[in-house]
């Protein structure tokens, strides 16, 4: 089990700890002499290794370790240039035996993944509207081993392990307080445009189970999660027997819910749910963007611009009422 972050590092610590490979090289220095080149990380940051003075006896079992292995490392935190740096005594990669989470090495929703899938596939079970909980329930359950690691963007919001998940469900949250005070909506419908409205974002991105996105598939590039939801929702329409009316509803949803057409919504939400969708989608992106920019500022200070915030500089107050 980890046991200390990069974030905790200090000077001259003696550290015995499992890290992830961020890349990794042996290298010739000045003296002539090969070195192995590492940069190490969390979730929490980054920092180089190096192995000095590396025989030629240790360069196999050296070479066969790969970017994104988690490595147990034993070493003295040393400063170079103003920077923290490790000083590698040992190195080998970890085996099953010590039960590493990728959680703690990668960018994660704070939430455990599989209790955020059962809380959002119990919500689909709980619809009173049949058609919409055939359609929600197998989609989740088809879905099911995807969703349990994948982001919901490869760099926006949400662009983490388990980010899909954490986005809905918040937005599921949210969705059904909406729903309380709005009574004339049709809260399944609500709910079952939220569940879907990112679904194909599992085949539009692509990403492994370290939850990172590489980039984007080639439907995903030609068509984007918007048209690729469209053409799931309208084809399991048909096998599962759901009336057209209903199924155009649920894909004018997903169609509408980026409101403008530069963000890829050729048509504004045309009725009530549709338009609270799109603002339930506004709300969680954007305050994920705020809170992760004021995560990392100094109360009483100004953020750095957020881009996908209009450039805006986010105010972190000096006393913060919790």
């Amino acid at each position: 089990m980890k046991e200390i972050f990069v974030k905790e590092l200090r000077k001259d610590m003696e550290v015995t700890d499992f890290f992830m490979v961020k890349s990794i090289g042996i290298k010739t220095g000045a003296n002539g002499k090969q070195y192995l080149d590492i940069m190490l990380g969390d979730k929490t940051g980054e920092l180089t290794g190096k192995k000095w003075d590396v025989s030629e006896g240790e360069q196999p079992a050296l070479l066969a370790i790969k970017e994104k292995d988690i490595v147990k490392i034993k070493g003295i935190v040393t400063e170079w240039a103003g920077q923290l740096q490790m000083r590698v005594q040992r190195i080998r990669p970890a085996v099953p035996e010590d039960e590493q989470q990728m959680s703690d090495y990668v960018k994660a929703a704070p939430e455990n993944t599989e209790e955020m899938y059962e809380f959002i596939l119990s919500a689909a079970e709980n619809f009173r509207d049949e058609d919409l909980k055939k359609l929600c329930v197998k989609t989740l359950t088809d879905n099911r081993e995807k969703l349990l690691y994948y982001p919901a963007a490869s760099k926006n919001h949400h662009a983490m392990m388990g980010g899909l998940l954490y986005h809905t469900k918040r937005m599921l949250m949210t969705g059904e307080r909406i729903c309380q005070v709005y009574t004339t909506l049709n809260k399944d419908l609500v709910l079952c445009g939220v569940i879907l409205h990112d679904m194909e974002k599992l085949n539009e991105i692509l990403a492994e189970e370290d939850g990172i996105a590489s980039g984007y598939s080639f439907e995903g590039q030609m068509l984007g999660h918007i048209i690729q939801g469209i053409k799931v929702v309208d084809q399991m329409a048909i096998e599962l027997d759901i009336p057209r009316e209903k199924a155009i509803m649920i894909e004018h949803m997903i169609l509408s819910h980026h409101y403008e057409p530069e963000y890829g919504s050729p048509k504004k939400p045309l009725f009530p749910e549709a338009e609270v969708l799109h603002y339930l989608d506004i709300i969680d992106a954007r305050l994920f963007d705020m809170q992760n920019a004021l995560d990392a500022t100094e109360p009483g200070e100004f953020s750095d611009r957020v881009w996908t915030l209009d450039n805006r500089r986010l105010y972190r107050p000096k006393e913060e009422n919790n």
